[in-house]
């Protein structure tokens, strides 16, 4: 069955296209991008937290690593393994303490994972900046690829301020400021043009 979310996106996408002629060449220009969605929970979190400052290699062999030594992949579970077996994963230690203050944030209902999905997304970007580890460009990630909100725009993203400068025609690359109130016309899907300037920046020379 199709996921009515990454219908939504596409056809935010098409809606973009057709409106915004300098989104539809950078579609012409890079291909239209792939819309996934990731699982919602624990796990999609712990792989946001081992994603910073990392290559996306790193990261993908540390959360390999991580499964692969606690299963189920669990808040309590990972509690359970204790410090010591995530940081054997690969982790650092300031990413060990986040991964059990997520754990322990989850356990405790500080992060009520079952009730995002009914808060708006100011709400949500609070629930989540709470835990530490995730700042505001992982909530608002996380709010794209695993929540699939249709309006979100991580201003902060410098790959998505870069797209921007090329797209506009920009002398010097857009602050978050200004990234995000250029963004505006984007509205009321910049998650799907974000995922399109995310694929178009891969594709930049």
């Amino acid at each position: 069955m199709t996921d009515p979310r990454l219908e939504a996106l596409r056809a935010g996408l098409d809606a973009l296209a057709a409106s915004d002629p300098a989104l539809a060449l950078a579609v012409e220009e890079a291909g239209p991008p792939t819309f996934e969605l990731r699982p919602s929970g624990f796990e999609t979190l712990v792989q946001a937290i081992v994603a910073q400052q990392v290559s996306a290699a790193s990261a993908r062999a540390i959360f390999a690593r991580l499964r692969a030594a606690i299963q189920p992949l669990t808040p309590a579970a990972l509690l359970a393994a204790g410090p010591e077996a995530v940081r054997a994963c690969g982790f650092s230690r300031p990413k060990v303490g986040y991964a059990i203050a997520l754990a322990e944030h989850i356990l405790d209902n500080r992060l009520p994972l079952d009730r995002l999905d009914a808060m708006d997304d100011a709400s949500v970007v609070k629930a989540l900046t709470a835990v530490p580890g995730i700042g505001i460009w992982s909530a608002e990630v996380y709010m794209i690829f695993a929540m699939g909100r249709l309006d979100i725009w991580p201003a902060g993203d410098l790959a998505l301020q870069t797209a921007q400068q090329r797209l506009k025609n920009l002398d010097t690359r857009p602050t978050p400021k200004l990234s995000r109130a250029l963004a505006e016309e984007w509205a009321p899907w910049r998650s799907a043009a974000a995922v399109t300037l995310w694929h178009y920046y891969r594709t930049m020379p």
